[in-house]
């Protein structure tokens, strides 16, 4: 097996001999040089792993030598050592990225140390979450086959989203695992919604935080204690999608991360819908029959958007101002932030983005985007991406400057599917693959969550007899035409509006500025 390779650049480095000694008993290979231009030198015609670097030797400078190494390898790390404490030295040495900076005297643990955890990381790493996995496996199947409230659920699904980001960047071989194991809590969240989900509806104090409640519950709150509020919907974003952006907003916010249950079906008709009305969807084509569009219309089911939003604040007896935005493009973010000052009298704006959605869609329909995001770490990566380049953070940015405090949210996640389920239904049947809505749907009703009585759950019929069937956990719905076709082509995708911890439980983010 092949040893780590380390370079020690130091005027007086016989006098570290028991460090290599040390070292070399822990099985490295110790090379050891002068001067600046002897490491210089070493770097052109050996191969290094990592190298020590004196700050103080007669000839080139730590920092000189430390330039032009970087120039020829810009990825080998550097641990600089130097017996000043001079902040100016310690600057110029971050500033050119060093690994590391010791100050001397350094005993051999300290080496040691900060060679691990330049060289070994990664290992160590992925050694200790294989360990912690390992140990909360049990406990997280436990929680799983005990659950049985909303707030169960929502700590499951915790802890299995937590896993999934620690093992996917250990890059652990315990991946399979995981994913079976939240293949096995997706199974019975879908049974508990099977099971409680009617009941929700019919006894709203059982039921958790749900779409249709969070501006009585959340936003108007905030509103009536004197807040300037920036409610911000970014449409399919899920908890492990949060997650990884968090950090990107620490240093401007205060956070107080909530999850709530978006309604079903999971789909901007319905569950965004339900948010800005703030009324279930057979309410709304009901009191609102002009603002309602139903599957079978083909006019766009997201078009009345601000209107629906000035309903619930007109039927609450509230007087606020407000504005309403959509970005379907990083082009229109930048000319909203061009436009800020015209928002500032508003007390509420409403801001949707679409990126993630279209993000789902792309990479159903681009073959280019499925390579991209081809796994859950890979959709997780191109979020993030997205957020920081996007225009999306200096928006965010700029509300914080201006004293608003932001709600940061969705209507619904989306989920990985894998398994085609067969449904026949007629021309009048919607193209969701989560959902299907009609008056002659045949199926295995043992493999959808069936509803017969729409309106006990809150939703509209088109006629007396039209059903919905929702599938869950990884399964999507297919036709039994070219079935073997499209089961190839949507599996491995991303979809929302059916049962799953991915498309219900969803983040409610409130962001305080600092």
């Amino acid at each position: 097996m092949r040893k780590d390779r380390i370079l020690w650049a130091d005027d007086e480095v016989d006098l570290l001999r028991p460090h290599i000694l040390f070292l070399e008993e822990k099985g490295y290979e110790i090379v050891t040089v002068n001067s600046g231009q002897d490491a210089i030198e070493a770097c052109e015609s050996e191969d290094f792993d990592l190298i020590f670097l004196d700050e103080n030797m007669p000839g080139l400078t730590g920092l000189q030598t430390l330039s032009q190494i970087k120039s020829t390898d810009p990825n080998i790390p550097v641990i600089m050592i130097t017996k000043s404490e001079d902040e100016g030295i310690m600057t110029h040495a971050i500033g050119k990225k060093i690994a590391d900076y010791l100050i001397k005297p350094v005993n051999p643990n300290q080496i040691l140390l900060s060679i691990k955890k330049n060289l070994h990381k990664r290992n160590i790493i992925s050694e200790v979450t294989l360990e912690g996995y390992r140990e909360e496996y049990n406990r997280i199947s436990g929680q799983i086959s005990m659950a049985s409230s909303p707030e169960d659920w929502v700590e499951v699904y915790r802890k299995i989203s937590y896993w999934d980001i620690e093992l996917n960047a250990a890059q652990s071989p315990l991946l399979d695992l995981l994913h079976s194991q939240k293949q096995e809590a997706n199974q019975m969240f879908s049974k508990y919604i099977k099971r409680n989900y009617e009941d929700w509806m019919e006894h709203p104090d059982e039921r958790p935080l749900m779409s249709h409640e969070l501006f009585k519950k959340k936003v108007f709150p905030l509103l009536d204690e004197g807040e300037k509020v920036f409610f911000v919907l970014v449409d399919n974003f899920r908890l492990d999608q949060w997650w990884v952006i968090k950090d990107l907003l620490s240093e401007t916010f205060n956070i107080n991360e909530e999850l709530y249950y978006s309604i079903l079906p999971t789909a901007t008709q319905y569950a965004r819908n339900a948010i800005f009305s703030g009324l279930l969807p057979s309410q709304i084509a009901k009191m609102f029959p002009e603002l309602w569009v139903d599957e079978d219309e083909e006019e766009g089911k997201n078009l009345n958007e601000e209107p629906l939003i000035r309903t619930q604040i007109e039927r609450f007896r509230k007087k606020y101002t407000f504005s309403y935005n959509k970005l379907l493009s990083s082009n229109a973010g930048d000319k909203l932030l061009q436009n800020f000052n015209s928002l500032m009298a508003n007390q509420l704006n409403v801001l949707v983005i679409n990126f993630v959605d279209m993000l789902s869609h792309a990479r159903t329909d681009s073959k280019m985007i499925r390579e991209l995001a081809g796994n859950e770490a890979a959709y997780r990566s191109l979020t993030r991406s997205w957020f920081e380049h996007s225009g999306t953070i200096d928006l965010l940015k700029r509300m914080a400057d201006k004293g608003y405090k932001v709600v940061f949210t969705t209507d619904h996640g989306t989920i990985q599917v894998n398994n085609p389920i067969k449904v026949i239904g007629d021309k009048a049947t919607n193209t969701n693959l989560r959902y299907k809505v009609g008056k002659n749907l045949n199926y295995d009703y043992k493999k959808v969550f069936e509803i017969s009585h729409p309106e006990r759950i809150g939703l509209p019929s088109l006629n007396v007899s039209s059903k919905y069937i929702f599938a869950m956990n990884g399964d999507f719905f297919a036709y039994p035409n070219n079935y073997n076709h499209y089961a190839t082509y949507y599996t491995g995708t991303f979809q929302h509006g059916g049962i799953s911890l991915e498309e219900m439980v969803v983040p409610f983010i409130t962001l305080s500025p600092k």
